[in-house]
């Protein structure tokens, strides 16, 4: 019951209400745009419906950390190399923004960094793009290089990527979930 001394609810956003009514397949294939484990976006969309952004966040991220080796996988294998030129999705594009005026010498270091934190780590180097320029990024980069494969690359998305926001929140911001 809302009252004067208790505080309104927080209201769905249009873009979580419109997700929460979208048929499976169609929710399944959204969240597929951010995070390419299939067992990560059936879950997420079958915890539906979500009362508002925080409850999807954290629905989101439960089903991350529930992943098996399979669906990390899964994960990982989905997420293009930073700098690479062909880009997998207007998702990655948006994200990826910054590379696009990096020069020949900030690419070429980052192909190298790219394949040494593979060689290292055994999966791609996932980072929080959006917003970061070039030269940001291949700064994240060597500084993960410098790393243990504790602190740098663990063999999951969340902890190989410390600093970004959850995926299903990339995807409400990119508008995949409008």
């Amino acid at each position: 019951m809302t009252g004067p001394s208790s505080p309104d609810p927080r209201p769905a956003s249009p873009g979580t209400a419109a997700f929460d009514h979208l048929p499976r397949p169609d929710a399944v294939a959204a969240l597929l745009t951010v995070c390419s484990s299939p067992a990560w976006a059936e879950a997420v969309a079958d915890g539906r419906p979500y009362d508002d952004l925080d409850a999807l966040l954290a629905a989101a991220d439960a089903a991350l950390d529930r992943l098996d080796a399979a669906g990390i996988g899964d994960a990982l294998a989905g997420h293009p190399r930073i700098g690479e030129r062909a880009v997998h999705s207007a998702t990655s594009a948006r994200e990826q923004a910054g590379m696009s005026g990096a020069s020949d010498e900030v690419r070429a270091a980052m192909a190298e960094g790219n394949a040494e934190y593979e060689r290292r780590f055994g999966h791609v180097y996932l980072v929080c793009a959006s917003g970061r320029s070039a030269e940001e990024l291949l700064a994240v980069l060597r500084e993960r290089l410098g790393n243990s494969a504790e602190e740098g690359g663990p063999a999951h998305p969340r902890g190989a990527c410390r600093d970004p926001p959850p995926a299903a929140h990339r995807a409400h911001r990119a508008g995949s979930m409008r």
